[in-house]
């Protein structure tokens, strides 16, 4: 189960939680895709239509329903959705008060998994954009993180914030989250910032940065607004191509940590 998480917006989170699931369904692995983010942007690049998500996160973390029932397929096969909408973004206040309110999502994974309900191989959450009790569930609930980075100034400063909180909710909630890896995105090959971003994030963090880059491509950025990925818009797009061999990498990976 990995969170796909960064405190810092508009890094390819959402794009790569989505595309990632298809690339992963699309070699046979069944992959949930769990979107907790207010924004819900995780649904509508899935395709699911608002008035289409009946059951939602906010109805799982609120305890009204259990997981199973707010599972739902999306047009990929082997690729499912728990989906977001705007109601989340008031779940905060009401989760405050409820006893274990860090663990809520974990409990509702692990309640599905009693009941032998779970044929997924991999489980994907999708986070909001800072550090909120949403984002604290997912890495309460997860195995690892993994991290979109986007070839920018200030990418390293951000993520040296990300890496703390990671270090908090393992001391504090979480001993066995570890950092599976971290995606270089939005990569720009004719720009020497893109290189040297990634020189540096190498240089810092060595085997954890995936091999894998992730170009700013527009076809990656048009799909969403077809309401599905980049794979199924433009599977010949090095964008789609990147994800497909980033899924590859990470298949590999999380062989080996679970060996």
């Amino acid at each position: 189960m990995l969170v796909v998480a960064n405190q810092k917006g508009g890094v390819g989170k959402t794009t790569t939680a989505i595309n990632l699931g298809t690339a992963l369904a699309a070699v046979g692995e069944p992959t949930l895709v769990i979107d907790i983010d207010p924004q819900g942007n995780a649904s509508t690049g899935l395709g699911i239509h608002r008035q289409d998500r009946g059951t939602t996160t906010y109805e799982v973390l609120t305890g009204q329903s259990p997981l199973a029932e707010a599972i739902v397929p999306t047009r990929i096969p082997g690729l499912s959705l728990v989906p977001a909408t705007v109601d989340l973004s008031g779940a905060e206040l009401e989760l405050a008060d409820m006893p274990r309110r860090n663990f809520i999502l974990k409990d509702a994974l692990e309640e599905y998994s009693a009941h032998g309900q779970n044929a997924f191989s991999y489980v994907l959450i999708d986070c909001p954009p800072s550090l909120t009790l949403l984002t604290l569930n997912a890495m309460a609930a997860a195995d690892a993180v993994l991290v979109p980075l986007q070839c920018e100034f200030f990418a390293l400063e951000g993520l040296s914030q990300l890496m703390k909180t990671i270090e908090l909710v393992r001391d504090r909630l979480n001993p066995s989250l570890e950092m599976q890896g971290i995606v270089l995105t939005m990569f720009d090959k004719r720009n020497k910032l893109s290189d040297q971003v990634a020189a540096d994030v190498r240089e810092t963090l060595g085997e954890k940065v995936y091999a894998t880059v992730i170009p700013r491509n527009v076809r990656i950025s048009e799909a969403p607004s077809h309401g599905v990925p980049a794979l199924v818009y433009d599977l010949r797009c090095p964008g789609s191509q990147a994800y497909i061999k980033l899924a590859g990498e990470l298949i590999q990976r999380e062989r080996l940590r679970a060996a």
